[in-house]
């Protein structure tokens, strides 16, 4: 990669689209440079709007998301399209190529598209695609999109990186369990049923309400269902209008305190384990030793914690 010029921030600030480029490689690889360069950026975050786009593989996530990136550039706005791909077993990266599938929009610079490999991160999620949203927010995008891989019912991750979740299903397709069991149901601030012209459409509708009644109600916004045949380009305004509604409900509630406060939450606890792991490398002991000594019945957990903490340089209390 080439190295960072002294005006990088400034030039991502900018949208200069190399230094961009550069910047997501960089946090997706997790250089050093990464670090301080959102230390800079992050001051300038915060008015994106993001959405989240997950579901099983094959609900056609990938065409909407295309449908979505037409509409919002017909109103003017720029967009940040991050599509976390399975990883490639070989190298790691990323390996189906969004990109390919949204070639439509590859000459448009109000959009800029980047794959992200999930490198076997939980939750659907790459770890570097929250960090790599707030470059693209410090960019000036008006909207991010950030597209899972679609693992199905695991993917509650997204949540909390995007400000509305929208949870595509097909009727029809044997995604109606799956749709309905309670990790999509409770993330969801949106169903978009896809492929809608399926003559299973307005049976597997009624029973998405009815369960939807069950659920605890949200402030201000219970969850909406909306028809869409992304291949047509149909359901798509009705759809940009309901996630419209919701941006307008969402704002300065309680939801989205709750939400920012939980994302925030685990950034630390997951930078903190970042921090824990290479201390306790550079300290000789590692939490692979550990942990493969507590699963042999060599070592009892609490003294291999306690033994990881003096590690640190940190006493270690019991809990009781």
């Amino acid at each position: 990669m080439k190295a960072p010029t002294r005006n990088w921030a400034a030039e991502v600030r900018a949208g200069d689209v190399r230094a961009l480029s550069r910047a997501l490689t960089a946090v997706e690889n997790g250089e050093a440079e990464a670090q301080s360069l959102l230390r800079e950026l992050f001051p300038f975050t915060g008015r994106a709007w993001r959405i989240g786009i997950t579901g099983a593989a094959g609900t056609g996530k990938s065409t909407l998301v295309s449908c979505l990136a037409a509409h919002y550039r017909a109103q003017k706005k720029s967009l940040g399209v991050i599509a976390i791909d399975p990883s490639s077993p070989f190298t790691g990266g990323a390996i189906l190529g969004d990109r390919i599938r949204m070639n439509t929009h590859a000459t448009d610079d109000g959009v800029f598209i980047r794959s992200m490999a999930s490198r076997g991160a939980w939750g659907g999620l790459s770890q570097a695609a929250a960090d790599a949203a707030l470059v693209l927010d410090a960019a000036g995008r008006d909207v991010i999109i950030v597209e899972t891989v679609g693992v199905g019912q695991d993917e509650i991750e997204i949540v909390r990186v995007a400000d509305c979740t929208l949870v595509v299903v097909t009727p029809g397709s044997g995604d109606e369990v799956q749709s309905l069991k309670a990790g999509l149901m409770e993330i969801a601030d949106i169903f978009v049923l896809n492929k809608a012209d399926n003559p299973e459409t307005d049976r597997f509708e009624q029973q998405l309400l009815s369960a939807l009644q069950l659920a605890p109600p949200r402030e201000g916004w219970n969850p909406k269902a909306v028809r869409t045949v992304a291949t047509e380009d149909r359901g798509v305004v009705e759809l940009i209008s309901e996630i419209d509604a919701f941006r307008q409900s969402y704002a300065g509630s309680k939801q989205r305190q709750e939400r920012q406060v939980a994302y925030w939450k685990s950034w630390l606890l997951r930078s903190l384990q970042h921090h824990v792991t290479e201390q306790a490398l550079q300290n000789g002991r590692t939490l692979d030793e550990l942990a493969a000594g507590v699963a042999a019945r060599h070592k009892e957990p609490h003294k291999a914690a306690e033994e990881l903490m003096s590690a640190l340089g940190f006493g270690w209390k019991q809990s009781s």
